[in-house]
């Protein structure tokens, strides 16, 4: 004779547990798409950039970057601009919002003069939210650190 000791329990228990595995699939699909996506969304015109020791301020969403490259070429964001059309070409990139601030930047080659003329045009255009952009770089470990009332803002 045979018994049986389960009492009729044959039925599997449900399991609540999450199976994540597809979860972390997906994650790193997507890191791997931002990975391969995040550099080709920066400005990538050859430029060379003077060395700064200001500290970095945070960075917008969206910037928009005015390359005045060594040759004196205009560059909004990646594409080359005449100095006649950089008014509308603003306009354009920045859909009209004469508030947005506009990052400058310049090639160490390009005389002071040359920047101010290209900020003078910005200004002419509408555009007074300038930054200028440069390279970080470390104070020199010799230099002497400046005075408290040397650096206070001259009113």
């Amino acid at each position: 004779m045979g018994a049986r000791l389960n009492h009729g329990e044959d039925d599997l228990g449900e399991t609540h547990e999450i199976n994540v595995t597809p979860f972390i699939d997906v994650i790193l699909v997507l890191l791997i798409i931002f990975m391969v996506a995040a550099p080709l969304a920066t400005v990538d015109v050859p430029v060379d950039l003077p060395a700064s020791t200001a500290s970095p301020q945070p960075r917008p969403d969206k910037p928009l970057f005015l390359t005045v490259k060594a040759d004196l070429s205009l560059a909004l964001g990646e594409q080359t601009v005449a100095r006649d059309g950089l008014a509308s070409a603003l306009d354009a990139a920045s859909a009209q919002d004469r508030n947005k601030r506009i990052f400058l930047r310049a090639d160490k080659a390009v005389a002071y003069g040359d920047l101010m003329e290209v900020m003078n045009a910005l200004r002419d255009a509408g555009y007074l939210k300038v930054a200028l952009v440069g390279l970080e770089a470390a104070p020199a470990a010799g230099a002497a650190q400046p005075s408290q009332a040397a650096s206070q803002p001259v009113r």
